[in-house]
């Protein structure tokens, strides 16, 4: 009797070891590299990884989704980022807007620090948002047309092909400030310049002859 208990025990310490191994198996992690590329990984990110989430499909955690039908290859070989920032208002909205309505899945980097701003100015040296990063190419500022041509080639389908996204802007860090925008200065008046015979550059009176 006292031998097939320890035979019980035994089982069950074995199913729970399984058990607790195919759990951790299980866990995934994706995250966003430096160029913009999205990884789905089973060990932990990187330092400096961004948009890090945990995958966990055991223990009754949701399995991650696969890519809709179709955009396997892009989001592959084209990764979609938008650089925006808290002071871009309209501009950005119409960005990330354009995005949802086509259905096409991308990062946002929200510009609000040091580190960033150098990111964006090695895509866009002068610093403007949005900033539309497709694959490698890259386009500042927003215009429709040109936003659409670069997901056209990068062969992301058009507008009412895929179901509208609802990705929202990232939240504003907490304590952050926006940067006080120049004020305007009024031109100081330039000092009129000398007159008289005798000033700089005035050609010197001539001497009548005696």
């Amino acid at each position: 009797m006292p031998g097939a208990m320890l035979a019980r025990l035994a089982l069950a310490s074995s199913l729970t070891l399984l058990l607790v191994g195919a759990a951790a198996a299980q866990q995934l992690y994706r995250w966003t590299d430096q160029n913009g590329r999205t990884h789905v990984t089973d060990t932990p990110p990187p330092p400096g990884a961004k948009n890090v989430r945990r995958i966990n499909a055991g223990a009754g955690g949701a399995a991650e989704k696969p890519a809709p039908v179709g955009l396997e290859r892009p989001m592959k070989d084209f990764p979609v980022t938008l650089y925006s920032s808290i002071n871009c208002a309209d501009p950005c909205a119409a960005a990330r807007e354009l995005l949802n309505k086509r259905g096409v899945p991308f990062s946002e980097v929200q510009v609000n620090d040091e580190e960033r701003l150098a990111e964006l100015k090695k895509l866009s040296p002068a610093g403007e948002v949005p900033v539309l990063k497709v694959g490698t190419s890259v386009f500042a500022g927003f215009q429709k047309a040109a936003f659409d041509s670069l997901l056209d080639s990068a062969g992301y389908p058009r507008e009412g092909v895929l179901p509208a996204r609802a990705q929202a802007a990232p939240p504003t860090p907490e304590g952050f400030e926006p940067s006080t925008p120049p004020k305007a200065e009024p031109m100081k008046p330039e000092a009129a310049p000398p007159a008289g015979p005798y000033s700089p550059g005035s050609t010197p009176p001539r001497r009548a002859p005696r």
